[in-house]
């Protein structure tokens, strides 16, 4: 599976084209304040997470939805297919704690 972020072609869709635009945005249509690193970070960089709050708070501002801002590939990755070996028969123990008593 491969997963996209694709905040700044969402953003350049719609003319948002600085982080300091997505953060006045974020403020005025959403109420999400931001600092202007974290926006930054989201403009510049792929998340290896994002907040609900802040997703959601992203759609609004730029009038969108999660599926514009985030691609995701769900292609089966294909592996090999490999015959099962057969385990070899492996020696019981006498008792039942695992150990055979030494011989008389």
């Amino acid at each position: 599976m491969k997963i996209q972020w694709r905040l700044r072609m969402a953003a350049a869709q719609r003319e948002v084209w600085t982080g300091t635009e997505l953060r006045r945005l974020l403020a005025e249509k959403a109420g999400l304040e931001l600092s202007s690193a974290s926006v930054s970070a989201l403009f510049t960089k792929e998340p290896s997470q994002v907040k609900m709050t802040t997703l959601a708070a992203l759609c609004t501002a730029l009038e969108c939805t999660p599926n514009d801002l985030i691609e995701v590939d769900t292609t089966p990755v294909e592996r090999p297919i490999t015959p099962p070996q057969p385990v070899a028969g492996l020696p019981q123990a006498a008792s039942g704690r695992g150990r055979s008593m030494p011989p008389l």
